[in-house]
């Protein structure tokens, strides 16, 4: 126990130190004192009003999204036994993208544009999995090649969107597209929704560490192999749509991040599927700091 409390419990620390930082950090100042007065009920109204309203939604976001984009990546990695899988391998991202941006090229709006991004990441993963089955059953080679052309032909779709739309929504489509926090003012969301997979998935820590070394010496041990493959690849569905809705298109995080914790931590996803949710959110939450403070006012 004291082997997975100690790595979680210093990455938490830095997880609270990034967050710290994020909210303290911007065009306008605060100072610890001012910090802490506010997060204890207290402070003058316009540092209450820039921290509460504006930059804690924002860092609780950015954590939240880094945190599911890592989970969802260390998933997919154990699913594919493959190095190379992340959340954007299986087309999902793309998926959302083009819901996402048919929401935008006809007008719509906020929430419209939201559950746009989350019925095409759903979709499309729908469509990876009936292509990869076929008339047989899936292998994580097939799920992954066949993620592989439908992440393809988003793209395509995506740039026929952006070249046919008007030049007043091109901005706008392109912020998203690059991933933008600016209108993230709702965590409560994808944090519930990291929390909730993260209590599913880390009680089947043996199982995934069994998993992944493959299917049939998993079943020899008396792992139910199809369940859990299903399980992962639903909740790492969840986790990216749930990531794309609210933040945009973000990649790097995860690919990088279960990959760097293994090369400090070792392969037990006891520990490495709560340390990514931790670290991918903490990367993040400093990735979107740089990027709104290095030439500000721009972001």
């Amino acid at each position: 126990m004291r082997q997975l409390s100690l790595p979680l419990g210093l990455l938490l620390a830095a997880s609270l130190a990034a967050l710290a930082l994020s909210i303290s950090v911007g065009s306008v100042g605060v100072t610890p004192g001012e910090l802490w007065a506010v997060l204890t009920g207290g402070g003058e109204a316009l540092p209450r009003t820039l921290i509460l309203d504006l930059r804690v939604p924002r860092s609780l976001s950015a954590f939240a999204v880094g945190g599911l984009l890592a989970v969802a990546g260390a998933l997919m990695q154990v699913l594919l036994r493959n190095p190379l899988a992340d959340p954007y391998v299986l087309g999902l991202s793309g998926g959302a993208s083009v819901g996402a941006l048919a929401a935008m090229l006809t007008g719509l709006g906020g929430l419209a544009i939201s559950g746009s991004a989350f019925g095409g990441a759903l979709a499309s993963t729908l469509l990876v999995f009936g292509l990869a089955h076929g008339t047989g059953s899936w292998t994580p080679s097939r799920l992954l090649l066949t993620g592989v052309v439908v992440a393809a032909g988003w793209g395509a779709v995506i740039t026929l969107m952006l070249a046919v739309s008007p030049a007043d929504r091109l901005p706008g489509m392109l912020y998203w597209l690059m991933g933008d926090l600016s209108y993230a003012r709702t965590p409560w969301p994808p944090l519930a929704m990291l929390l909730a997979v993260c209590l599913l998935v880390i009680p089947l820590g043996r199982s995934l560490n069994v998993l992944a070394r493959g299917p049939l010496q998993a079943a020899a041990l008396g792992v139910a192999v199809r369940p859990l493959e299903w399980t992962i690849y639903v909740a790492a569905s969840l986790l990216t749509a749930m990531a794309v809705t609210t933040a945009g298109s973000i990649g790097f995080v995860g690919l990088v991040v279960p990959h760097m914790l293994r090369l400090v931590l070792g392969n037990d996803q006891r520990l490495i599927l709560p340390a990514c949710a931790l670290a991918g959110g903490t990367l993040l939450v400093l990735a979107d700091t740089l990027a709104r403070t290095l030439i500000a006012p721009e972001q």
